[in-house]
């Protein structure tokens, strides 16, 4: 079995661009994944499952001899997983144990050219489902007149890299836009309040891009999902409900 293991390990490997890139991707040790290309050594479960949702074979695939291997590699079921799986998917397996301490709701405050003039703020919750950290967001907004009433839900993969928080999400609106969002953590330990910067796409005056800084408020376990549902919506930058320090970052403009 080890050998089956380890000679399906290469066959993989050698289709990726460097051992050492694939050890980047899934996160593993360079010596440790030696030892499995080796035959030095089986991985745990853990790891194991690991290997196989990165190269798209199942864990029983990766334990068959030779030609039964080649069988499942020119099977249709492997060549679709295979093409889907970009390079890109792998940065958000197994990112839970990475982005742990940062799991929980926040508020995120920024300003949009559909709101010119405002602050909004949305709801964002991290999580973890099955070893990836997928977030939520809920965006609400009504003009002062009512006459224009935004209800957006966003869903999204997050990453952790060269300690910054990668966030890809994607709209439930009828546009379905894609928004990109990197956050700086000035420590691992100090999360009440996060900078960093968004680019998303505007729904008017023009729908066009746009960049801006975000900040997000760590929420209190004490608070309730009601509490910070209401919480949400468009501000004036000059409002009492906006944190100064927040006030600040986003518009420069001292408390």
């Amino acid at each position: 079995m080890t050998t089956n293991f380890s000679k399906n390990l290469r066959r993989l490997c050698s289709e990726h661009f460097s051992i050492a890139q694939v050890c980047r991707e899934i996160n593993f040790n360079r010596q440790q994944f030696n030892r499995y290309l080796n035959g030095g050594g089986m991985p745990s479960a853990h790891n194991l499952r690991r290997i196989s949702q990165y190269f798209g074979v199942s864990v029983d695939a990766l334990m068959l001899d030779e030609e039964q291997f080649s069988a499942v590699l020119k099977s249709n079921r492997y060549g679709e997983v295979h093409r889907s799986r970009h390079s890109l998917d792998s940065i958000f397996v197994d990112q839970a144990r990475h982005l742990r301490r940062y799991l929980g709701y926040y508020h995120g405050h920024f300003q949009t050219p559909t709101w010119e003039g405002g602050i909004i703020r949305t709801l964002i919750r991290l999580q973890e489902e099955n070893g990836k950290v997928v977030s939520y967001t809920l965006e609400r907004a009504k003009s002062q007149d009512g006459s224009v009433r935004q209800r957006t839900r966003h869903l999204g993969l997050v990453a952790f890299q060269g300690n910054r928080i990668y966030l890809i999400e994607n709209a439930n609106s009828e546009d379905n836009f894609i928004s990109s969002t990197i956050m700086f953590p000035e420590h691992r330990q100090k999360i009440n309040l996060v900078q960093g910067l968004t680019m998303g796409v505007a729904t008017k005056p023009r729908v066009m891009p746009y960049a801006t800084p975000i900040v997000w408020k760590r929420i209190t376990d004490e608070k309730s999902a009601r509490w910070s549902i209401e919480q949400t919506g468009i501000f004036s930058t000059s409002s009492t409900a906006i944190d100064p320090v927040i006030r600040k970052l986003l518009t420069g403009v001292r408390p």
